[in-house]
C-alpha cells in the first residue's frame, strides 16, 4: 500500500528582490520600435561608425588566437592604455597593476563595485532624472535609493538638497556626468558640494563618466576624483562603448584606490569572469592610436546632431531641454495625447514611427509624466528622417 506523505507548502518562488525590478523601459520601447519598423531614438545603441584602429585591433587579436580568458582585471595593454588616458584627459593617476579593473561595460563595473562596497540596506543618493540601470543595480544588491530631484531646464540642485536626504544609513552617492537622460554636465561648484557632502558623511562617490567626451558649448569634463579629499572615496567608472561606438562589446572599467580595486575585481570575476578577450585589445589599440582630433570631431559632430534634433523638437512644439553633454534630449511632451508619458511615447511611435523613452522611466514619482527622452546617436540620414517625421506629425495634428 502506497504511503501518503503530508502535503508540504510549495516553496518555489522568485526572490524578494525581483518584486522591485522591472525590465528597462528603454528595452521595452526598442522592442516596440522593431515591431512597427520605426526609427529607434529610444536606446543609446550608437549607430555611428566604428573607428578603424579599434576594429583593426580586435581583428588582429582574433587572428592571433587571443580568444581565451584574460586576467580577471583585464589585459595589461588595456589597463595601461586606460591609465594613460586617465592621466592625460581626466587628471587621475591610477596604477594599472593595482587600481584599474576592466569589466563587462560600465554597467558591469557599477554592479561589481556595489557588490564589493555596499551592504543590504545601505542608502545611495541618486540625482533624478536618473538612468534606470543605476537604480536597478542598487535594488539588485538590496541597497536603498534616496533621490535628489534636479530642476529643469538646466537641471539644477543645491547643497541643501543633498543634506535633506542624508540619514545615518547613507553610504554613497552616484554622480553621472555628463548625465543620461538629462545631458547635464556637473560644474566644479556642484562637484565641490558633492565632495563636501561626501566628506562630511564619509561616503563613497560612484561616478559614471561614460559620456565624458560628449561635451558641448565649450564645457569641461571634471572627474570628481581629482577634487581634494576625493581620491580614496571615489570609484571612477567609464568605458569605451559610447566613445568608440562599440556598445555591444561591453568594455568598461573602474579606477579606484587599491583598497577597493582588488575586491571590485573579484566581484567582476565572479559575475562576468572577464570582458571579451579580443575586444579588449581592440579597445586598447583605439586608446593608443586615435588622435586628440578624433575626440574633438566627436564632440563637434554630436553637437550638430543635438542642434538638428532640438530644432525639430522646437518646431514640433515639444520644447527640449538642450543638453550640455551626452547624447540625449528630454523634451516636454505635454501637447501629445495621453495621460502618462508612456501613452505619449506610444502615440509618437504609432503616428510618426519614432521610438522614444517615457520620462516616467527616469523618476521615482510623477515628475516625468510630461517628458520623453530622445537619443540622437544615429547616422545623419536616419536622424534627419526622424526629425522630418516628428515635424510632420505636428503639421498633421
Amino acid at each position: 500500500m502506497a504511503t501518503i506523505l503530508p502535503r508540504r507548502r510549495h516553496r518555489l518562488a522568485l526572490s524578494k528582490r525581483t518584486a522591485q525590478l522591472t525590465q528597462s523601459e528603454i528595452r521595452v520601447m526598442s522592442v516596440e520600435c522593431a515591431r512597427v519598423g520605426g526609427i529607434n531614438l529610444a536606446q543609446g545603441v550608437c549607430d555611428t561608425e566604428l573607428p578603424a584602429p579599434v576594429g583593426a585591433g580586435a581583428k588582429e587579436a582574433i587572428d592571433q588566437g587571443r580568444n581565451s580568458y584574460t586576467r580577471y582585471d583585464g589585459v595589461d595593454e588595456l589597463r595601461e592604455a586606460i591609465a594613460a588616458k586617465l592621466r592625460t584627459y581626466n587628471g587621475i593617476v591610477a596604477d594599472p597593476a593595482t587600481q584599474i579593473i576592466v569589466s563587462s561595460g560600465s554597467t558591469g563595473a557599477f554592479y561589481a563595485a556595489c557588490l564589493a562596497l555596499l551592504n543590504p540596506g545601505d542608502e545611495v543618493v541618486l540625482f533624478e532624472p536618473y538612468y534606470g540601470y543605476h537604480l536597478n543595480t542598487l535594488l539588485a544588491v538590496d541597497a536603498v535609493p534616496a533621490y535628489v530631484t534636479m530642476r529643469a531646464p538646466d537641471w539644477t540642485f543645491s547643497s541643501d538638497d543633498l543634506e535633506r536626504v542624508a540619514t545615518p544609513r547613507t553610504r554613497g552617492i552616484l554622480v553621472n556626468t555628463p548625465a543620461n537622460p538629462s545631458g547635464k554636465v556637473f560644474s566644479r561648484a556642484e562637484l565641490e558640494w558633492v565632495r563636501d557632502f561626501a566628506v562630511r558623511h564619509d561616503l563613497f562617490v560612484f561616478t559614471d563618466e561614460i559620456y565624458e567626451y560628449f561635451l558641448y558649448d565649450g564645457r569641461e569634463h571634471i572627474s570628481p576624483a581629482t577634487l581634494a579629499g576625493m581620491d580614496e572615496r571615489t570609484i571612477t567608472m567609464s568605458g569605451l562603448s559610447k566613445t568608440f561606438a562599440i556598445t555591444g562589446w561591453r568594455i568598461g572599467y573602474t579606477a579606484s584606490h587599491e583598497r577597493w580595486a582588488q575586491v571590485i575585481g573579484y566581484m567582476s570575476d565572479l559575475v562576468y569572469v572577464c570582458a571579451p578577450a579580443p575586444l579588449q585589445w581592440g579597445a586598447a589599440k583605439g586608446l593608443r592610436d586615435l588622435s586628440p582630433e578624433f575626440y574633438q570631431r566627436l564632440a563637434e559632430d554630436y553637437a550638430a546632431k543635438r542642434d538638428r534634433l532640438c530644432g525639430a523638437l522646437d518646431r514640433a512644439g515639444l520644447t527640449p531641454c538642450s543638453p550640455q553633454g551626452a547624447y540625449y534630449v528630454l523634451a516636454d511632451a505635454s501637447r501629445l495625447p495621453g495621460a502618462t508619458s508612456k501613452e505619449k511615447a506610444m502615440h509618437l511611435l504609432a503616428r510618426a514611427r519614432v521610438a522614444t523613452v517615457p520620462g516616467e522611466a527616469f523618476y521615482h514619482g510623477s515628475d516625468g509624466d510630461n517628458l520623453i527622452r530622445f537619443c540622437y546617436a544615429k547616422t545623419d540620414d536616419e536622424l534627419d528622417e526622424a526629425c522630418r517625421r516628428i515635424e510632420a506629425l505636428t503639421i498633421a495634428e
